[in-house]
């Protein structure tokens, strides 16, 4: 597989206050381990662009993103708080938009052939973001983003949001809750932030909420049982995966109990769906994870996965 890796430096320079789970240093986790392991070099590496403000409003509404771009902070102004737990510095709104961009780019590279499938390594995260507000860390929804772009610009009819986060995607979907052409597939403890996740609906949502303690065995049943006949069912022309390795054991944000190889296989399951249904469209975007050891490992596992290496 052709995987890309797509990032930007200024994803290293957007700052929530000392002491802020969402850190730089959690892309520095990904990149050492991916070193360390010997895979950085074979993956294709792309600077992450701009997002087109018209992609953004294929999500959100014209005045969410007024207000962020008009409450972003300038070079020695303090941070701006958009909800009591995400902050915007000087650097901020030119991390999210780019974050943004990296998926619609990854949507772009892959339908004209120039890669298989990506990874977006982004700060700010996305999926917490809703149509018309950010929270959880969360300014723009980067993977709504992208599947709005796959569906509006290359007019595809069904497309695929997977979301292994161990906190529900709740901005995805608010975005996407009506539209026929989205299956939304979302695990997720329950209850934890953000307290959401409507009931299942055949063929469009399929939510999984989990009890603290579930372990990644329980985990994989949950994805036979109810992902994968859904996933089948829909046939996506694309997959995208909200990645979040915050259920891993080691993250103290949460209780769930996956381990590294958990994440490797929910990969490979994917790449199975892909394969028979989506021309190997891949474009995963990361989401949360905040024990940096235990991030870098499932990130590599996750990525190795995308390319095709056991």
């Amino acid at each position: 597989m052709r995987t890309a890796y797509i990032t930007h430096p200024d994803f290293f320079k957007h700052e929530m206050g000392e002491g802020h789970p969402e850190e730089p240093n959690r892309l520095h986790a990904i990149q050492d381990t991916l070193k360390y392991k010997q895979l950085w070099d074979l993956l294709e590496h792309i600077e992450a662009p701009d997002v087109d403000k018209s992609a953004l409003l294929k999500a959100h509404s014209q005045q969410h993103i007024d207000f962020i771009f008009d409450h972003a902070p300038s070079a020695g102004q303090p941070l701006f708080q958009t909800d009591p737990d995400t902050f915007m510095n000087e650097h901020s709104l030119s991390a999210a938009i780019k974050a943004a961009g990296a998926g619609t780019a990854a949507v772009d590279l892959i339908m004209n052939k120039q890669i298989d499938n990506a990874f977006c390594a982004v700060r700010p995260p996305g999926h917490h973001a809703e149509r018309a507000s950010s929270m959880g860390f969360c300014f723009f929804n980067n993977v709504a983003v992208a599947a709005a772009h796959a569906l509006e610009k290359h007019k595809l009819d069904r497309v695929a949001i997977v979301d292994f986060d161990v906190h529900h995607g709740n901005g995805t979907e608010d975005i996407f809750e009506t539209d026929e052409r989205v299956l939304f597939c979302s695990t997720y403890e329950h209850p934890l932030f953000p307290y959401s996740g409507s009931p299942s609906i055949p063929g469009r949502i399929i939510n999984n909420p989990l009890k603290s303690g579930t372990t990644g065995a329980e985990f994989r049943t949950v994805v036979q049982q109810n992902w994968l006949p859904a996933l089948h069912a829909f046939k996506p022309q694309f997959i995208f995966i909200s990645a979040g390795f915050d259920a891993h054991w080691e993250d103290e944000m949460a209780n769930l109990r996956f381990r590294d190889e958990d994440f490797a296989w929910v990969t490979q399951e994917i790449m199975t769906i892909a394969q028979q249904y989506s021309s190997n469209r891949i474009v995963s975007t990361l989401e949360g994870g905040y024990a940096l050891e235990a991030l870098g490992r499932s990130a590599e596992k996750h990525i190795r996965a995308l390319m095709g290496l056991s």
